[in-house]
């Protein structure tokens, strides 16, 4: 009989081709394909994975480089992104207006809006005073309306942290 290794190896051959399944809603098939195939084709490209999809909202990655698959992943779980009303995030200011507010990017093109009120527990004359362009923090998403616009509350998000 031909000897066998006691127990299986802990990672696949490097040339040992790679999968990773993952499931998005169905209706956002169309924002992963993008228009005449764009957005799976630069997915495709930048990773060099092969990229399948179903009607079912199953989609299939594969690669030889497990590290090209994870990068397929993460980039379609942006395009898919949908916050939660009460989840918490931690996200980057990508804009301020001084007596209006921040927008928190919470994912690659997903952005809310924290309203000065909602910045702290004291009053707060100018957004600048709590919050910079670039500046990470955590953020409690409040209400998504009708449009799709996000409110977001940064003193709830402390709160909920134990951070006040």
């Amino acid at each position: 009989m031909l000897p066998v290794i006691s127990e299986p190896r802990k990672e696949l051959a490097k040339t040992a081709p790679k999968m990773i399944q993952m499931k998005i809603n169905p209706d956002k098939i169309r924002e992963v394909i993008g228009s005449g195939g764009k957005v799976i084709q630069k997915i495709t490209a930048d990773t060099g994975c092969k990229i399948d999809i179903d009607d079912d909202g199953s989609i299939y990655i594969a690669s030889e480089d497990i590290e090209a698959c994870r990068a397929a992943r993460t980039t379609i779980e942006n395009i898919v992104f949908e916050p939660e009303v009460g989840a918490l995030y931690y996200g980057k200011v990508s804009n301020i207006r001084s007596e209006f507010g921040a927008w928190v990017e919470l994912a690659p093109g997903k952005d809310g809006l924290v309203k000065i009120k909602d910045l702290e527990f004291k009053r707060t004359e100018k957004v600048e005073d709590v919050l910079k362009v670039g500046d990470m923090t955590w953020v409690k998403v409040m209400n998504i309306d009708d449009r799709g616009r996000i409110d977001l509350s940064r003193k709830d998000a402390l709160r909920e942290r134990g951070e006040a």
